[in-house]
């Protein structure tokens, strides 16, 4: 199923469409600023994390890669902007990723495979003091979507005898959990604290 079939399905649409909306309108609620500043250094970071995507350590067969730390923009974006922020960013993102690789086997798929596992890197803004922990439930919520999606849609990959669960477990874990250790040693090294910090402040 080609990229153009799914986008010129209405349901699709409607569903992206609306995801987007409710983001917004997170953000809206929890108040997250869009000021010229925060617009113009999330560009540049969900720039960086485009670039970083195409340096791949290792490419799975049916989608998802282990890069050189292409999440930990979208988790400064969460760190320094708030969840709400951080899920737009993460929407456009998967729609970027959606187009440069896709692959894709039905139109739901399209949901739990691109714009919500991004989405989810928002969520470490739930946990600005405490970096790791923010960065784990960051991953957390985006391997849910992606096992989801394994499970319901790429069953049919499983080896003969192992079940569609167990095969979306392993599959996914193996390249979320060295990436997700790779963004830890990443920010481990940048001085994401005080970042945040200086953040924070400016928006109280």
């Amino acid at each position: 199923m080609s990229l153009e079939e799914i986008l010129s399905r209405p349901a699709v649409c409607l569903a992206l469409l609306g995801i987007l909306v409710m983001t917004v309108g997170l953000m809206c609620v929890r108040r997250d600023k869009m000021s010229t500043t925060v617009l113009v250094q999330t560009s540049l970071l969900l720039a960086l994390a485009v670039v970083l995507e195409q340096l791949r350590i290792f490419h799975m067969p049916q989608g998802g890669s282990i890069t050189v730390g292409s999440m930990v923009p979208l988790l400064l974006i969460g760190y320094r902007f708030g969840v709400g922020t951080g899920m737009l960013a993460g929407f456009v993102y998967g729609m970027i990723n959606m187009i440069q690789d896709p692959f894709i086997l039905h139109p739901v798929q399209v949901l739990f495979d691109y714009p919500l596992p991004f989405m989810a890197m928002g969520l470490a803004g739930l946990s600005r003091q405490y970096l790791y922990l923010g960065t784990g439930l960051a991953f957390l919520a985006r391997f849910c979507c992606h096992f989801i999606s394994g499970v319901v849609f790429f069953g049919s990959y499983a080896p003969e005898g192992m079940s569609p669960v167990w095969y979306s477990l392993v599959a996914n874990a193996t390249y979320l959990v060295p990436e997700m250790l790779i963004c830890c040693v990443i920010l481990k090294v940048l001085p994401v604290k005080k970042i945040t910090e200086q953040a924070i402040m400016s928006h109280m």
